[in-house]
C-alpha cells in the first residue's frame, strides 16, 4: 500500500464505536485508552476520540452529486469491487441504515463507480467506493 492516511474524529460513545468499527466494519483494533481507540480501516489509521459535544448527529450538510444529496463531511476508502460488495453485504446483515443505498454512479461514463453511504453511531458519515477499473479513479468527465 502506498502511504496510509490518518484521520481522527469525534464519537459520543467509545463502546458503540468499538462495536461499529470493530464488529460491523471488521476493523482490527490498535492502541486505545479510556478516551480514544485506533482502528485499522483497510490499512489506514482511523482514531475515534470521545468528544460528545463535537458530534453532529443529523446535523451534517450535504452536496449534490449525480442527482443525490450526499453528506458533507464524510470519509471512507476506495476498495476493489469484491471487497466493496462484501462490505455492503456485511453492513446490510448488521441492519445499518444506508444514507445512499449501494449503487453504481456515473454509469457508462468516465469515473463509473460503485458507492454507498452510511453513518456510524455518532453520526459520522462514511462513503465506500469501488471502481471496475481503478485507473478511472481520477478520470475527468
Amino acid at each position: 500500500m502506498p502511504n496510509p492516511f490518518h484521520i481522527a474524529f469525534p464519537v459520543d460513545d467509545l463502546d458503540a464505536a468499538r462495536v461499529f468499527y470493530g464488529e460491523v466494519l471488521g476493523c482490527p483494533e490498535g492502541r486505545s485508552t479510556n478516551s480514544w481507540i485506533d482502528f485499522d480501516l483497510y490499512g489506514h489509521q482511523i482514531v475515534t476520540h470521545l468528544a460528545p459535544g463535537a458530534c453532529r448527529k443529523g446535523d451534517a450538510g450535504s452536496g449534490a452529486v449525480d442527482g443525490h444529496n450526499v453528506p458533507i463531511p464524510h470519509f471512507g476508502v476506495v476498495l476493489d469491487m469484491d471487497d466493496w460488495k462484501a462490505l455492503a453485504e456485511r453492513v446490510r446483515r448488521h441492519g445499518i441504515t444506508f444514507g445512499l443505498q449501494p449503487q453504481i454512479r456515473f454509469e457508462g461514463l468516465p469515473g463509473e463507480q460503485a458507492t454507498m453511504f452510511f453513518c456510524d453511531p455518532a453520526g459520522n458519515a462514511l462513503e465506500f467506493k469501488a471502481f471496475a477499473d481503478m485507473k478511472q479513479l481520477f478520470t475527468k468527465q
